[in-house]
């Protein structure tokens, strides 16, 4: 420990605050990203059987769909925070703090990760769609025992993908005011000058990613056939 003191000498003195962070970025994490997980699934597969050429074909549902995704992932991050403050105040009381950040955070994490499974799902070979829908299969079952059974590694991919991505946003969070590792390295890192404390958040955070990674690829090797 004292080796480690050594290296980072302000960690004595800020270790329970940046525990304290890295709860905030951990609760974060998982309750908007599993709120978020949700909600993408459902919308990439909503997107991939509205299709003009979907089992539930609704052309006019999917361009809607496809065009509020594409507008709200085209608006940057922190921009899209500020913008829907008053729509966390709304929703969960507070436009601040890690509470008021669930509803930007899943907002901004929603349309990129519908999107990544629509593209999962159009790679799922069309030809067991029509052999199930000939066999009389309804289309809820289609969707969870062809569609979904059949993308379970590339679901997976790209749920590894986006809760990589969603540490990088919850970072950026922080940076306003949200709590957690971001908030943290600008707190001391840049605003006090701590130097060792960026570097610690930084490594804090590729052990997180490391993590994340490390269960994706096993549950990938374990379900790819």
């Amino acid at each position: 420990m004292n080796i480690l003191y050594q290296i980072a000498p302000n960690l004595e003195a800020l270790g329970s605050e940046l525990v304290k962070c890295i709860g905030q970025t951990f609760q974060m994490l998982i309750i908007s990203g599993v709120i978020a997980f949700v909600l993408g699934l459902f919308l990439g597969v909503l997107l991939i059987v509205t299709k003009s050429d979907g089992i539930m074909a609704n052309p006019v549902l999917y361009k809607i769909l496809d065009k509020i995704i594409d507008v709200i992932r085209s608006i940057p991050f922190i921009i899209l925070m500020v913008l829907l403050i008053p729509v966390s105040r709304a929703i969960v009381g507070t436009g601040s703090g890690v509470t008021g950040s669930y509803v930007a955070l899943i907002a901004g994490t929603v349309p990129f990760f519908a999107r990544q499974i629509e593209s999962v799902l159009a790679d799922v070979d069309y030809g067991l769609v029509e052999a199930s829908a000939s066999m009389g299969f309804s289309p809820l079952e289609i969707i969870f025992s062809v569609y979904l059974k059949e993308s379970i590694p590339g679901i997976t991919r790209v749920t590894m993908i986006t809760f990589v991505s969603l540490i990088g946003i919850t970072a950026m969070a922080g940076a306003i005011g949200a709590g957690g590792l971001g908030d943290f390295a600008i707190r001391y890192g840049y605003q006090m000058g701590y130097r060792d404390m960026i570097w610690v958040t930084v490594i804090i955070i590729l052990i997180i990613i490391s993590v994340i990674q490390g269960v994706g690829n096993l549950i990938i090797r374990r379900t790819t056939h």
